[in-house]
């Protein structure tokens, strides 16, 4: 007798493919989901896989065009970055795979869903917390922090082993095995080899991006425009981009072709643990580049001052944390447009070798750099007398400082 109805987050690689048999060995039934969003993937051989394997039904759900409109896009309105590095590719397309997974679950009559992930990474808080936002009584299935399960697989060798076993084809070998993510924004390898840290990746692990010395000797010349922060069109030569996948697939073409975007780090998880991790992520870095050079010509001081230090930061963290379908994620996300209604332009850019080189920026309606205010040749704007008065304003506190400092002994130091 069934033990009811799961949806499982069906990768079609090792771990959801281990995981898919390992619940019908409980006695579940099992809706095999997957979510395409932009990764390059037999999606007909993973059904096949699944059905083989036991799987109920398999589900594809096509989230490509949200996951541009409504996450992607506004990351890049919000140059969204975690330590500096990370432009957040897995991250981001949590929210869209976990909205399309309950709703598979909903419709199939599903009263529980389940996933790969593993208990020690940041997927298992970004996809449950999602859940239980989405469908507060959902029951969610983590093998990985099963004991039954963890115990039998203690590895990768493990997992091999039994697909083996079972028959299940996999492309991860024992030679190979490190585990990847991939969506349109990026792809990330961790695991195997890669958790020595100082383990320089191998050649033949990077899938997506060419390798920067292989690029082509040709610098490779485009115009990305935007309007409130947003890339409205993307130009290269003569052919022109104009909606949000086409942009952000043309974005992702040329910038893999020329070696943009490769990141090799280790990282902070939310878990509290540090984790080694080599992403590539192409579109975002080429986008992103774009975006922080328009708003030096078209944003306000103070507002970029105040979405730098807040919104920015913020966001970031909480995309990352799994935080995305929450109240405060929700009151962040609410100030990424107004910060935007300035930002439209274009810019120009060169890449070449894994370089983004920005050529220059324009903008017929928002644009706040004036050449005779801010030229050294010309006395325009404020006269160079009025600048006296500024600093002596801005000196009386930098001067108490020093008396302060003085009167106890305590000189100024460098």
């Amino acid at each position: 007798m069934s033990k009811g109805k799961v949806c499982l987050a069906y990768s079609g690689g090792l771990d959801t493919s281990v995981i898919l048999a390992w619940l019908l060995e409980q006695g579940y039934e099992v809706v095999a989901f997957m979510a395409n969003i932009g990764q390059e993937e037999d999606f007909e051989a993973a059904e096949k896989k699944a059905m083989k394997i036991g799987a109920t039904k398999f589900v594809l759900s096509d989230v490509r065009k949200e996951f541009v409109e409504k996450i992607l896009f506004p990351a890049v309105q919000v140059n969204a970055v975690y330590e500096d590095v990370y432009l957040l590719g897995t991250s981001l397309a949590r929210p869209v795979i976990s909205k399309a997974q309950i709703d598979v679950a909903e419709k199939e009559g599903c009263f529980a869903v389940a996933h790969g992930c593993t208990g020690k990474g940041n997927d298992q808080i970004r996809f449950e917390l999602a859940f239980y936002a989405l469908k507060p009584d959902i029951k969610c299935i983590a093998p990985w922090r099963d004991p039954e399960f963890f115990n039998r697989f203690a590895g990768r060798k493990d997992l091999l082993d039994y697909a083996a076993e079972k028959g299940i084809p996999v492309t991860q070998t024992k030679a190979k095995p490190w585990s990847t993510d991939e969506n349109m924004a990026h792809i990330s390898y961790e695991a195997g080899i890669l958790e020595d840290p100082d383990c320089t990746p191998p050649k033949d692990m990077w899938k997506l991006i060419t390798d920067p010395s292989d690029a082509p000797n040709e610098p490779q010349d485009l115009t990305i425009f935007f309007e409130k922060g947003l890339p409205v069109k993307l130009v290269i030569g003569e052919k022109k981009y104009t909606t949000p996948l086409e942009i952000f697939h043309a974005a992702s073409s040329i910038a893999r072709k020329h070696g943009v975007g490769r990141i090799d780090i280790v990282e902070d998880r939310y878990i509290n643990l540090k984790s080694r991790g080599c992403y590539e992520q192409a579109p975002l870095t080429l986008l992103r580049k774009a975006h922080v050079d328009l708003e030096g010509l078209t944003l306000d001081r103070e507002v970029r001052q105040l979405r730098d230090q807040f919104v920015t930061p913020s966001y970031s963290r909480l995309l990352y944390n799994g935080s995305y379908f929450t109240p405060e994620c929700e009151y962040v996300r609410s100030m990424i447009q107004p910060s935007q209604n300035t930002v439209n332009g274009q810019v120009r850019i060169r890449l070449y070798k894994g370089n983004v080189i920005i050529l220059g920026r324009s903008s017929e309606t928002e644009n706040l750099y004036d050449a005779t205010e801010s030229s050294m040749d010309e006395l325009t704007g404020f006269q160079p007398t009025d600048t006296t008065g500024f600093i002596a304003i801005q000196a009386i506190r930098v001067k108490k400082y020093g008396e302060s400092k003085k009167a106890k002994g305590d000189p100024v130091v460098l």
